[in-house]
């Protein structure tokens, strides 16, 4: 079916498209989350994939989060912490990854896809391209990408937009803050300057790369226990009286 949920990888020049879809705005179930870490952690493996990128399929919204028909249904700790988790192994499947990620950001993403767009190594984006952290609104905070997010933009920047739990924020400030290095009118530009990144990076040295990767993301090895520790605070928020009013609305 044209609608159905997918991850999956085409590998094209050496460079490893990593697209994942879901039809209610790229808002990801737990299956999807788990799809995409092995999607990555293969393409590291694959010693055809020479740099990665990551994509959503759609044109409007890259990622709009966790999903809220699974957020509801929540009835106790272990599944709390198990669903939170789902961002926290694509995150880290990222950071270990030996291969550079490429992030193409090409609508408005919220919460955990923020979190991905910040986990990746370089991250390009259209104008169209704005992003929120809404979880403070339904009694949870943004605790499993708070990490990913302080790395690449700093406290001030996460802080903001985390208190500011309503607004989106142009992609012009989430360059200025760090996370996108670039914002193109178009996702066909966006398209070609990625493709013509990530091909020219087939042509380095692969174990330079990988020496710099792992530079790049030093002081970050205990995130496997920190995300994990993180999921737990979300899986026992979003059982909470607050949190649990508020998302009977939305039943």
């Amino acid at each position: 079916m044209e609608n159905s949920p997918y991850v999956k990888l085409s590998i094209e020049n050496h460079v490893g498209y990593v697209e994942f879809f879901h039809p209610e705005h790229n808002s990801l179930p737990g299956n999807v989350l788990a799809d995409l870490a092995q999607t990555i952690t293969d393409a590291g493996n694959n010693e055809d994939v020479k740099v990665i990128v990551l994509k959503s399929g759609g044109d409007r919204t890259f990622c709009a989060g966790a999903s809220f028909k699974e957020l509801i249904n929540i009835n106790d700790d272990a599944t709390g912490k198990v669903f939170f988790s789902g961002f926290a192994n694509v995150i880290n499947a990222m950071r270990k990854c030996p291969k550079f990620v490429i992030g193409r950001i090409q609508g408005k993403t919220v919460g955990g896809g923020v979190g991905l767009a910040a986990a990746t190594d370089y991250c390009m984006a259209t104008k169209f391209a704005e992003i929120k952290l809404s979880e403070l609104n339904i009694g949870i905070g943004p605790f499993v990408v708070g990490p990913a997010i302080e790395r690449k933009m700093g406290v001030s920047a996460m802080s903001q937009i985390a208190m500011d739990a309503n607004s989106f924020y142009s992609p012009e400030w989430a360059t200025d803050k760090g996370l996108f290095t670039q914002v193109f009118d178009t996702t066909q530009d966006m398209d070609e300057a990625i493709k013509a990144m990530a091909e020219n990076l087939c042509t380095y040295n692969p174990e330079a790369m990988k020496e710099m990767k792992t530079m790049f993301w030093q002081g970050t090895e205990h995130w496997d226990e920190l995300l994990s520790e993180r999921a737990a605070i979300s899986g026992r928020l979003v059982l909470g009286e607050f949190t649990k009013e508020i998302l009977k609305r939305f039943k």
